[in-house]
């Protein structure tokens, strides 16, 4: 005769108890109140050589001194003309329609000759350091002495997908955990009810490759990028649990038993599971403070008008800065605005007309980013915020097509620009060739750039890394990289 027995009447251990009593959920409750009185950070600490909190968005201390304490990252998605906006080309001037010798490598694949086009718009020259910008940015010109130029960035691919995943990633195959997970990991978060990395969306969609230039990659998902919209809810399914009707309590309570259930196996694996509960209650308090922090009204209308809130063409785009501004007040760690969206002349792919193309997307942004600028410095803000502008590549000095003023990609040289948070003004680094075709001076790569931004944020980009398959893995790759040392201060 068989002595086992049943499952009912077999002894339980303490632990046995507490993970199957209620469904789980007082385990899920107790291990909520001893993450918060800070009980995991105490036994992983315990460890030897383990100083990284379980909390993944507690506040960390940086390997030294932070210059900067935010970043908004404003990404001009499709390629803007360097040669049309900030990269002043003079000798071109009367070259329009010219058959020259030079090479070029885009979506039209390589090339050795090409009809030229000349800039389309004025370049004039702005504040005490004299630097030239076109008629395209006249707002944003005013800003000159706060802003340093780099002129001779590239590319590793002139395709959209891999050049997105390379200027948000630092690599252009996907997977890889974006620069705003990256600086959650390595700083934390100042606010615990709000994401440490947000992104904001064009009206028109989102970039090529969507979800992957946010993701936290092999790192936890509590990195990754959170989706803000300007309109509607501020978070999509982000509901108060008060709320929500019946259906809807009973999918949530499924989910958490569900989150109980697959930590079984593992029983008290402390990371994962106070990781994972963090991101729940990180849910639960963005309910009632995202709305908030997106709460425009609040703003007095001049403020609304600096950022061109007051007219159709810039209210958008200056509205997702204002945002910004709000958010990064609230301690948010890494903002990211996309200026253009799908396909075409929704973003600053101009491959057939150049002047409708830039006319529409410059027109777009340069108030509102003159006006984040402005609202920044005037609050104090800017000397601790660190602003991006750029595209993943810029575009070629020749036509694309036996007639237009379209330009291909350009990954052999373009510009981008740095202000605030340490980062000196009135300066450019590095200049292309006459036409504006490639970099011929202090070429400079994607992992100069973000080497850059992780030193302004006190993090060493040479050592900040995190194990994956057994290998130290870093934003700047395993060969590292040096920020661009001219610029800061």
């Amino acid at each position: 005769m068989s002595t086992h027995q049943p499952d009912f009447c077999r002894r339980t251990n303490r632990r046995e108890f507490l993970q199957d009593i209620g469904g789980g959920f007082t385990k899920l409750a107790l291990t909520g109140l001893l993450a918060k009185e800070g009980f995991f950070d105490q036994v992983a600490r315990a460890a030897p050589g383990n100083d990284t909190p379980l909390n993944p968005l507690s506040p960390r201390q940086t390997h030294f001194p932070a210059k900067a304490k935010s970043v908004i990252f404003l990404f001009m998605y499709g390629g803007p003309s360097h040669i049309d906006t900030f990269d002043y080309k003079p000798d071109m001037v009367g070259m329009d329609g010219k058959t020259v010798d030079v090479k070029t490598f885009g979506r039209g694949g390589k090339k050795n000759q090409g009809r030229i086009v000349e800039p389309r718009w004025k370049f004039k020259q702005y504040g005490q350091c004299g630097k030239y910008v076109s008629d395209l940015f006249p707002n944003v010109a005013k800003h000159v002495d706060d802003i340093a130029f780099m002129h001779s960035m590239q590319a590793d691919s002139p395709i959209h997908g891999s050049a997105m995943l390379m200027m948000n990633s630092g690599s252009i195959i996907s997977g890889k955990p974006s620069l705003g997970s990256w600086v959650n990991y390595g700083m934390g978060s100042m606010n615990q009810n709000l994401p440490g990395y947000v992104v904001m969306l064009d009206k028109t969609g989102g970039p090529i490759s969507g979800a992957k230039n946010w993701t936290s990659g092999y790192m936890p998902a509590s990195y990754q990028g959170t989706v803000f919209r300007s309109k509607g809810d501020p978070i999509l399914d982000l509901k108060h649990v008060n709320n929500m009707g019946a259906d809807e309590q009973y999918r949530l309570i499924q989910s958490l038993n569900h989150l109980n259930q697959s930590h079984q196996e593992a029983r008290w694996d402390n990371s994962n599971l106070a990781a994972r509960i963090a991101s729940y209650e990180l849910a639960y308090k963005m309910q009632s403070t995202a709305p908030e922090a997106i709460d425009l009204d609040q703003e007095p209308e001049h403020i609304k008008s600096l950022y061109g809130m007051d007219q159709d063409r810039t209210q958008d785009f200056g509205k997702k800065c204002l945002m910004a501004r709000r958010l990064v007040e609230r301690g948010v760690r890494f903002i990211q605005i996309y200026s253009g969206g799908a396909h075409n002349d929704d973003n600053w792919d101009a491959h057939g007309d150049l002047e409708t193309n830039h006319n529409k997307h410059a027109g777009a942004t340069d108030k509102p980013i003159a006006g984040l600028l402005e609202d920044l410095k005037q609050r104090g803000l800017l000397d601790e915020t660190l602003v991006v502008w750029g595209g993943e590549f810029g575009r070629q000095p020749t036509a694309e097509y036996a007639k237009g003023s379209g330009r291909d990609h350009n990954a052999y040289g373009f510009t981008t620009w740095m202000a605030g948070g340490g980062i000196k003004g009135g300066i450019s680094v590095g200049q292309t060739d006459e036409l504006g075709a490639a970099a011929v001076e202090r070429p400079l790569e994607v992992k100069n750039l973000h080497a850059t931004i992780l030193q302004q944020l006190g993090l060493d980009p040479n050592n900040l890394s995190y194990l994956h398959a057994g290998l130290d893995e870093k934003l700047v790759g395993v060969e590292g990289a040096r920020p661009i040392k001219e610029i800061i201060i």
